[in-house]
């Protein structure tokens, strides 16, 4: 997937007022439409703009082909749509002046005027491979050990991470965070090393105790985590930091240790399994057939570097008591931005949530113009954050993959039915306030007029080749 850095492009968001009742005739809006279209073309010549076209619901019939919305047949719930807040995307907006980064975090977090709405995050436990360099909150001297976690400390986030994810709550205190670690600390690690290695079993509950006072430090500090993953791409030791993890080593990690540690400390996180490619299933359903380790586990998460985003629904088949999440896609730079909007708008806003994922992220917020910062011998050296900032803020073909659903789809929002096309991929949920939100997205090399079908009347759009739309009412 190849990225193309966008021009910043200024646009006023106006957010659509109508609503409709069921059984009832759908209301106009304020601009006289009962359909608001928002739209995103490949080209970049529109960008998540608000189109003043008249588009309202009747009953005349018509030859094109139909995308049809039924509220009663519904999925999963959702959590949200966002971002991995890495550490090198805190500190770089951190640095911003303060009306600039005021202005940004508004932006990005909040529900009004022209935000998108972010309103979910990945946070790395420690350092990621995005971070200016290594580390993990109990680094020792060779040779010594902590198991009861006396020297624990977040002391490294207090700089740029906590202000950063402060500031955000101030403005969405509702804001989910998922912590994902990328290596433990080096003493409980077969070779003491940040990369690499496995966790060594006569560490299982040190490690457990360091999670426990992970989140405890969060929340003193106003930060509440709603979900750990136990490890992020847990069969991908190559990165700098990084930890092999075999399924059975996270069973037995989460019966005999985590799960229980939690439990006794009353903690209300969620533990997700696995946290990788979708090319591996059998990972997380493993680990899910254990009795002693599956009573513990929220579910599953998935990257989509290998495998295809059917994978999820053959999770959640095999157990659909247990939840699903999309927790990481990375934009490689330069890129090419019509082709990376349609990819992913395609294959994860649609392809994840219609595959039972209750929420979609990117990897990652925010770089700056050569990817930095990221760590050396092992960090990504080409991750095209959704924004660079290098001072000046760009927005990224990732910023409007997310904006398209996080703007719209609020968390508790509900998937509900709508008919799949080859060429027109969608998805449609109804939010917590009773509107109906579908995401179409264009993959076909020309402009395609359709139905949407809702009710038994029929509104009918054009959707530009290439391009994205959501379509609220």
């Amino acid at each position: 997937m190849k990225k193309f850095i966008a021009s910043c492009v200024a646009f006023s968001i106006v957010m659509a007022s109508c609503a409709s009742k069921k059984g009832q005739t759908i209301n106009n809006n304020q601009t006289g439409s009962d359909v608001a279209f928002w739209l995103t073309k490949g080209d970049q010549s529109v960008l998540l703009k608000k189109q003043e076209v008249a588009l309202n619901f009747g009953t005349a019939a018509n030859t094109h082909k139909t995308i049809t919305v039924d509220e009663n047949q519904t999925y999963q719930s959702i959590d949200g749509f966002g971002y991995t807040l890495t550490g090198g995307s805190a500190t770089l907006i951190n640095k911003l002046p303060e009306q600039e980064k005021d202005a940004l975090l508004k932006e990005l977090f909040s529900t009004e005027g022209n935000a998108i709405g972010v309103s979910y995050l990945r946070v790395s436990i420690g350092a990621s491979d995005l971070s200016a360099k290594v580390f993990t909150y109990n680094d020792l001297p060779a040779g010594e050990t902590d198991v009861k976690m006396e020297r624990f400390s977040i002391a490294e986030e207090m700089t740029d991470l906590v202000p950063v994810l402060k500031r955000i709550l101030a403005i969405n205190p509702s804001i989910k965070i998922l912590g994902s670690p990328w290596t433990p600390p080096t003493w409980m690690k077969t070779n003491k090393a940040f990369k690499g290695g496995s966790l060594l079993p006569e560490f299982y509950q040190a490690y457990a105790n360091y999670f426990v006072k992970y989140i405890a430090a969060m929340k003193a500090q106003g930060i509440t985590i709603d979900a750990i993953t136990i490890q992020n791409e847990p069969l991908h030791p190559g990165n700098t930091p990084s930890l092999l993890m075999l399924a059975n080593e996270q069973a037995n990690f989460i019966k005999t240790a985590l799960g229980p540690t939690f439990q006794k400390a009353g903690l209300k996180t969620k533990i997700i399994l696995y946290d990788h490619n979708a090319d591996r299933p059998d990972y997380p359903m493993s680990i899910l057939a254990d009795a002693e380790a599956s009573k513990y586990v929220d579910g599953s998460a998935f990257h989509l570097y290998g495998g295809k985003i059917d994978a999820l629904s053959q999770v959640h088949d095999a157990y659909p008591d247990k939840h699903i999440y999309f927790t990481e896609q990375w934009v490689g730079g330069p890129g090419n931005f019509a082709e990376d909007l349609k990819w992913h708008v395609s294959t994860l806003i649609v392809g994840a949530t219609r595959n039972w994922s209750r929420n979609v992220l990117e990897w990652n917020l925010a770089a700056d113009a050569n990817y930095d910062p990221h760590t050396p011998d092992g960090g990504c050296t080409n991750c095209l954050g959704a924004l660079t900032i290098a001072p000046a803020v760009t927005r990224n073909v990732a910023y409007y993959v997310i904006a398209h659903a996080s703007k719209f789809v609020r968390p508790g929002s509900v998937r509900i039915n709508s008919s799949a096309d080859n060429t027109l991929s969608n998805v449609a949920f109804k939010t917590p306030d009773g509107k109906k939100a579908l995401i179409v997205m264009n993959t076909s090399n020309s402009d395609q007029t359709f139905n949407i079908s809702y009710q038994g009347k029929l509104v009918t759009p054009t959707l530009p080749a290439g391009a994205a739309g959501t379509f609220v009412w």
